[in-house]
């Protein structure tokens, strides 16, 4: 049975925001595999956790977007409030796969520095299974931080790959993200700390092709 790093009671660790880097992958993970999060109506979160897979209505042929980062998940859905974002899924993956994925994207955007000319940036955006945009990171207030957090999207033989392949196990973690949520509305900041999952910096080493 895989470990279940996304509900580690321990605090969060302490992040010195004036020396942690501008793009960095920070995540809950173990030995063999990351947790990301991907937030979906009923209709398909549902049965996700159940059965610990994606059903055969999740399409397999659409971009999805995984989110390391628990609390930009949050800002995405709204504490899972937004319409068709209320079944919150901790998805934890193998590492190998994730790590498939890293070496094969491409940023979303053309960077300067980063891309030899936009042309350049094109071909590879065309032909890259996996795709990466760096968001700010937020804090539990969902107010934006002075570091960004990776976003991963998946499109094509990814896709499916990650649906059918890496997936591990699927959770839904909705519950939990409405007693954070619900704490910081209360006032209770430690409390609402406690609960949130542990993530750490994701030894990924260097990711010049993704700026980082």
């Amino acid at each position: 049975m895989s470990s279940d790093p996304t509900t580690d009671p321990a605090s969060e660790p302490a992040t010195d925001s004036a020396t942690e880097p501008n793009r960095r992958v920070r995540a809950a993970h173990t030995d063999t595999t990351v947790t990301v999060y991907q937030a979906y109506s009923p209709r398909l979160g549902v049965p996700a956790a159940r059965d610990g897979r994606f059903p055969p209505a999740w399409k397999r042929e659409r971009m999805t977007w995984i989110k390391p980062s628990f609390l930009w998940m949050m800002y995405r859905s709204g504490w899972a409030t937004k319409d068709g974002q209320e079944t919150v899924l901790a998805i934890e993956i193998t590492r190998e796969g994730f790590d498939h994925a890293l070496r094969h994207a491409c940023l979303s955007h053309f960077e300067r520095g980063t891309h030899a000319d936009r042309a350049s940036w094109q071909r590879a955006l065309r032909e890259a299974p996996a795709r990466v945009q760096w968001d700010p990171e937020r804090d539990p207030h969902l107010n934006p931080l002075p570091y960004r957090s990776l976003q991963l999207g998946l499109s094509g033989p990814a896709s499916r790959a990650y649906a059918d392949e890496w997936t591990v196990s699927i959770r839904d973690v909705t519950p939990l993200a409405r007693e954070i949520h619900g704490l910081l509305r209360a006032g209770e900041q430690d409390a609402a700390r406690a609960l949130l999952p542990v993530e750490t910096p994701y030894p990924s080493g260097p990711l010049p092709h993704l700026g980082a």
